[in-house]
């Protein structure tokens, strides 16, 4: 059988979607691929900060001691973000977005900030800067915060196509979200999973995955683009490029972020305390 394939933009990224099912025709494949597009649409709206009205705008516009009502996908996102924080002892950290502001300049090149624009950049990091509640409301706890669930929204969104999919009785299919992140639902027509290909020249190695996510992050494509939660400063430029691998996307997005910061013996540690977890450093 021929797969169907379709591409869409969102979250700055471009997502593909590959159907392979026999009992799916392709104008079916087509209809079930345009919902996905939608649900990655309305989650774009929720939990981008860059789109005014958006809960994470909202957050972000939120004065010192505000709280503001959010949704499930931004619930469900701020509390992973919470737990992989702790998990990783602060090497994930979606709050550091005034740290990028002072280190870098609107182009997105590298600058020299002045000492006292990184004080009142480092007041403003840290997983204490807003509390979430489990009905869904958060309160901010300092002025200006830069809340930003890049890190962990696409992988969330690719798991919620999941449930999209399995409506329309989709039940092999491989998502991307920019090869950043990748999430095999079932099984291509001629394996018993999906090929996804990670690592790079002689580490390079073909993962047989099925029902399972794998994110990359590193410095090859954006440069130094990732700070370091830990020192509050941008974290060094290194030559590998690490990928994640877990049972959802929104969690190998996050800890493919973590283990950048990460030694390679803390992750070691990590994977061997989460054995649904896997590691590929190259």
């Amino acid at each position: 059988m021929t797969p169907y394939r379709a591409r869409h933009h969102a979250m700055a990224t471009e997502f593909e979607i590959t159907i392979a099912q026999e009992d799916i025709e392709g104008g079916y494949a087509a209809q079930a691929a345009a919902a996905v597009w939608e649900e990655i649409d309305r989650l774009e709206l929720e939990l981008s900060r860059f789109k005014p009205g958006s809960d994470v705008w909202r957050i972000n516009h939120s004065k010192k001691g505000g709280s503001c009502p959010i949704g499930l996908a931004t619930l469900d996102c701020l509390q992973l973000a919470k737990a992989v924080h702790a998990e990783t002892q602060g090497a994930f950290d979606i709050t550091v977005g005034p740290l990028m502001r002072v280190y870098r300049n609107d182009d997105g090149s590298q600058r020299v900030p002045h000492h006292l624009e990184v004080d009142y950049a480092r007041e403003r990091v840290g997983m204490d800067v807003f509390d979430v509640t489990d009905d869904g409301f958060v309160t901010v706890n300092v002025d200006e915060p830069v809340l930003d669930l890049g890190a962990v929204g696409k992988g969330y969104a690719l798991d919620q196509c999941v449930q999209v999919l399995q409506d329309y009785g989709v039940h092999n299919a491989l998502l991307n979200a920019g090869d950043s992140s990748v999430l095999a639902l079932g099984c291509s027509a001629d394996s018993d999973g999906w090929n996804v290909t990670v690592g790079n020249g002689k580490h390079q190695r073909v993962l047989l995955l099925k029902d399972r996510a794998v994110s990359a992050s590193g410095f090859a494509v954006k440069g130094a683009h990732i700070m370091n939660p830990r020192t509050k400063r941008p974290a060094p430029i290194k030559k590998k490029r690490i990928w994640a691998i877990a049972p959802t996307a929104a969690l190998s997005d996050a800890l493919s972020t973590a283990f950048t910061i990460m030694s390679a013996e803390e992750i070691e540690a990590f994977c061997e305390r989460h054995h649904e977890v896997e590691a590929v450093l190259n």
